[in-house]
């Protein structure tokens, strides 16, 4: 199982240093809706541009105009681009033919999807690389919320998956037992006094 970092911060400065602390114990590097927001597409070269070794995911969320949004994603040097499952399929095969294109690939957001592992098996099947079961930080402080669920769609889908919201150091094993292809740890890393360590610690739990 990999192991990805997203990085939820605000400036180019800050996701490089990010970077350059968690890389040697992480596989990919995820910069953050908000950061591609703030930052804009130029984050997404200067990280590839300093880890060249890393696979660079640009979570985009795209939710319409998918092979245009996906074109520049690619362009600026990311491998990886997501595009929400709650758009319609035209935006993800659009988003597929730039990532074929590029030789990158697209991950699809299932957050806010409520049949998750219906909609994963049609993502795939229009191309996509894998899904991730996501629950995003207001999902996860609504109440009833269990990250079990996350990891029983995961399951249920039958397709490849990550799994984001709530992965740390005491859930990282389940993540792994559920047969998910990647872990992907925001808070856990980032909040963390080092995180080098914090870093290290989750791939360190990993078998």
């Amino acid at each position: 199982m990999k192991l990805q970092f997203a990085m939820d911060t605000l400036s180019t400065e800050a996701a490089l240093e990010l970077a350059a602390a968690a890389a040697p114990y992480v596989d990919i590097l995820e910069l953050g809706t908000p950061l591609i927001k703030s930052a804009g597409l130029s984050v997404i070269t200067a990280v590839k541009r300093a880890h060249p070794d890393k696979i660079v995911l640009a979570d985009l969320k795209t939710m319409d105009a998918g092979e245009l949004e996906a074109e520049i994603a690619f362009a600026a040097g990311a491998d990886l681009v997501t595009v929400l499952g709650s758009a319609g399929d035209s935006t993800i095969i659009g988003a597929v033919k730039a990532a074929k294109k590029h030789g990158g690939g697209i991950v699809v957001d299932l957050i806010g999807v409520a049949d998750k592992p219906t909609r994963a098996k049609q993502v795939v099947g229009l191309g996509a690389e894998f899904v991730e079961m996501h629950a995003g930080l207001d999902e996860q402080a609504e109440a009833g919320f269990t990250f079990e669920t996350l990891l029983r769609d995961g399951e249920a889908s039958g397709v490849p998956f990550s799994v984001a919201g709530g992965v740390n150091s005491s859930s990282i094993a389940a993540v792994q037992e559920s047969g998910a292809r990647i872990a992907v740890a925001g808070s856990a890393i980032y909040s963390a006094p080092d995180v080098g360590a914090a870093a290290a610690a989750l791939r360190a739990a990993i078998v």
